[in-house]
């Protein structure tokens, strides 16, 4: 790996192996923290709808951040009771889930996604979801000047809802 900075760009049908790989190294079976794995189709039909962020070093995906209508992934459970503790604006879209690989962690990727983002739909609401007891990304996304809205249950866990209008540069 080369040490040069990595790339933020919206994301392209030419990313979705990385980001599928990503998504699967950090499934809660293989010790990571992602909530669910979104399908190929899935993800290719919020790429049309909705921007998504990758980051690229040296051409292979070194995170990314899915972002979807608040009405596409409604059907999976855990999205829908999110929006039944905070339905968000009526222009609000799902933020996440967002995911960097474990070399790039705490290099700021993920607040250089979320800026990428914010410029790509400024103004506009973003909603999500985190589970209470993942700390860094509870951190993370509060030092991204994100706020906490609502708390919900779903299958014995606790989770957060967080709201965010643009970007606010961490101090």
């Amino acid at each position: 790996m080369t040490h040069d900075k990595p790339v933020v760009t919206k994301a392209n049908e030419m990313d979705l192996d990385g980001i599928l790989e990503l998504q699967a190294m950090n499934q809660v079976d293989r010790g990571g923290l992602l909530a669910s794995s979104l399908p190929p189709e899935r993800i290719l039909t919020m790429m049309r709808e909705m921007p998504l962020i990758v980051a690229r070093r040296d051409r292979r995906v070194a995170g990314f951040l899915l972002t979807a209508t608040r009405y596409m992934n409604a059907d999976y459970p855990l999205v829908n009771a999110m929006l039944k503790a905070y339905p968000g604006s009526p222009d609000a879209y799902i933020y996440g889930p967002i995911c960097v690989i474990e070399e790039e962690r705490g290099h700021g990727l993920a607040q250089a996604m979320f800026e990428h983002l914010c410029r790509l739909e400024p103004g506009r609401e973003g909603i999500l979801f985190i589970r209470k007891d993942n700390e860094a990304s509870m951190h993370a996304h509060l030092k991204m000047g994100m706020r906490e809205v609502a708390t919900f249950m779903f299958e014995g866990h606790a989770f957060a809802v967080f709201s965010f209008r643009g970007c606010v540069t961490p101090e």
